[in-house]
C-alpha cells in the first residue's frame, strides 16, 4: 500500500512541475494585464461594469493619460503619431475609391438645376382669417359662418365669431379666399388673406 501511495505521489508531483513550468513559460511570453500588475496569459480580476444611460463613462486611468497626452499635440504631431502607429500596428492605408468624380459631377448638375429652377415660387393655398366684425351686424356674420361651415351649428357659430382672430378656411384657392373675403365684408366681417 504504501508502494502505491508513493507512486501517486510522485505522479502527480512531476504533473504539477511540468505544470508549473509551463505556466512559467508562457507568462513570460504574455504582456502585463492592462488593469492589473500580474502578468498571466488569463486574467482572472473582473471586468470593469458598462456605463448605464445617461451616465458618464468611465475610462481607465491609463487611457485617460493617453488621451490627455495626444490632446496636447499639434497638428505636425499628430500626423507623425499617425504614421508612427500605422508602421508599428501594421495598418495599411485604406484605398482611395475612384468614384468620387461622378459625385462632383452629380453635385454641379445639382447646382445648374437650381439657378436655373425659378427663384421666386408661386403660392397655391392660401388661408382666410377673420380679424374684426362690426358687432352691430353680429347676427348676420354668424349666420354666414355658418353656411360656410356646415358642420358647424349656431351656438358654435357664435363662439367662433366672439373669439376672433379666428381662421375661417385654410389651404383654400386665391379666388376662393377672395370670394369668401368679399362675403364677409357684406356681413361686416374684416378678412385677411393669408
Amino acid at each position: 500500500m504504501s508502494s502505491s501511495f508513493s507512486r501517486i505521489l510522485w505522479k502527480s508531483f512531476r504533473t504539477h512541475n511540468k505544470l508549473w513550468r509551463l505556466e512559467k513559460s508562457v507568462e513570460r511570453r504574455h504582456l502585463r494585464c492592462s488593469s492589473c500588475s500580474h502578468s498571466r496569459p488569463l486574467c482572472t480580476s473582473p471586468l470593469p461594469l458598462p456605463a448605464l444611460e445617461g451616465e458618464p463613462k468611465v475610462y481607465p486611468e491609463k487611457i485617460t493619460n493617453i488621451v490627455d497626452q495626444i490632446a496636447t499635440l499639434n497638428l505636425l504631431e499628430v500626423s507623425q503619431l499617425n504614421q508612427h502607429l500605422k508602421e508599428r500596428l501594421n495598418i495599411q492605408d485604406a484605398p482611395v475609391m475612384s468614384y468620387g468624380a461622378p459625385v462632383q459631377q452629380s453635385q454641379q448638375k445639382d447646382e445648374e438645376e437650381e439657378e436655373s429652377a425659378p427663384a421666386k415660387q408661386v403660392q397655391t393655398s392660401f388661408s382666410i382669417k377673420l380679424n374684426k366684425f362690426d358687432t352691430a351686424s353680429k347676427v348676420k356674420l354668424i349666420k354666414e359662418i355658418k353656411a360656410l361651415n356646415p358642420t358647424m351649428n349656431l351656438v358654435q357659430a357664435k363662439k367662433f365669431v366672439e373669439s376672433v382672430p379666428q381662421v375661417l378656411k385654410a389651404d383654400i384657392a386665391k379666388e376662393e379666399a377672395e370670394e369668401i373675403k368679399k362675403k364677409m365684408a357684406e356681413v361686416g366681417g374684416e378678412c385677411e388673406i393669408e
